[in-house]
């Protein structure tokens, strides 16, 4: 599709379906979805229209920090706790899991749900691995995680010079 395509006013008159059934504007979203798909696409990513949701950053994550502790909750409608592993690896919290299709018996149905393995990992600092705990509750996991009291080790700030 050429730019010109996307200005109705720059076609003669002749040529330019009815006003009713061409929306420039929604030619413009369709075009702009296509070019950023195209992008990601590039970068190894599956683009952004294509089951998103199944492929990047899935389940969704929310994290909250208090002085003493860290908290991650991951909304997983549809699993429970069995269908689900948590473990944390040399700093970093890994979620993952599978979630399983239903069986819809024959036919032909049409479904936006994503089925299939998972895995979130999140990376931590300063917190004390050995009394972490989770919980799961109505389809959201929460992994609760107690920070160190003492400093992290091996950073050193650096101060900046004006050039």
């Amino acid at each position: 599709m050429a730019i010109r395509d996307l200005i109705p006013w720059s076609k003669p008159q002749e040529l330019a379906p009815a006003r009713d059934s061409f929306d420039p504007f929604l030619t413009l979203h369709r075009e702009m979805n296509r070019l950023f798909d195209d992008v990601f696409r590039g970068f190894g990513s599956p683009g952004l229209s294509s089951s998103m949701e199944g492929r990047f950053g899935w389940p969704k994550v929310e994290l909250s920090e208090t002085d003493k502790a860290l908290t991650v909750s991951a909304e997983l409608p549809g699993m429970t706790e069995k269908d689900v592993q948590v473990e944390i690896t040399n700093g970093v919290l890994t979620i993952r899991g599978e979630k399983k299709a239903e069986d819809h018996g024959e036919g032909r149905y049409f479904s936006e749900r994503y089925y299939g393995a998972f895995e979130r990992q999140i990376p931590l600092d300063d917190v004390q691995e050995d009394k972490v705990e989770a919980t799961f509750k109505n389809g959201v996991l929460t992994v609760s995680l107690p920070k160190s009291d003492k400093p992290r080790e091996g950073v050193k700030r650096i101060a900046i010079n004006a050039a």
